[in-house]
């Protein structure tokens, strides 16, 4: 990433989880909705891992002193795009769909406040890109 850039790795970073929970969003509404459809297997959007991998930097090459001239990329977030899985009903028991309504609910609910929060911490990087470029007014 440009190290003159207008946005820091910090906006790119927020952008690219709004992105992925949005994702994970219709996901689990998929879930939701296909909840009495007989033989549906729940998907899940895993992504987690893969982006703290991308912020982590993991294989990049590292300065050794802060004023170094930086190497290669760094975090590349916005490589991540994260893997879709199915997870089919092992029970054995009814219309073999694996939907949890009460799981679905708690994912939902994890996922929108992740997303909301990260929506407010984006809002207030750009409020106060928006301040310094008014001159501070």
């Amino acid at each position: 990433m440009n190290k003159l850039s207008l946005f820091d790795s910090n906006i790119h970073l927020l952008k690219k989880t709004l992105d992925l929970r949005s994702a994970n969003q219709r996901v689990i509404a998929a879930n939701i909705a296909n909840a009495d459809t007989p033989g549906y297997a729940p998907a899940r959007f895993e992504f987690e891992r893969e982006l703290q991998q991308a912020v982590q930097g993991k294989g990049a090459p590292k300065a050794t002193h802060p004023n170094h001239i930086p190497i290669g990329g760094g975090a590349n977030v916005e490589s991540v795009t994260g893997t879709i899985t199915r997870d089919p009903d092992k029970t054995g028991i009814g219309d073999q769909n694996g939907v949890s309504i009460d799981q679905e609910m708690m994912a939902l609910s994890e996922n929108e406040l992740i997303y909301e929060t990260a929506a407010q911490l984006l809002k207030k990087k750009l409020s106060l890109l928006s301040y310094v470029v008014q001159g501070g007014q």
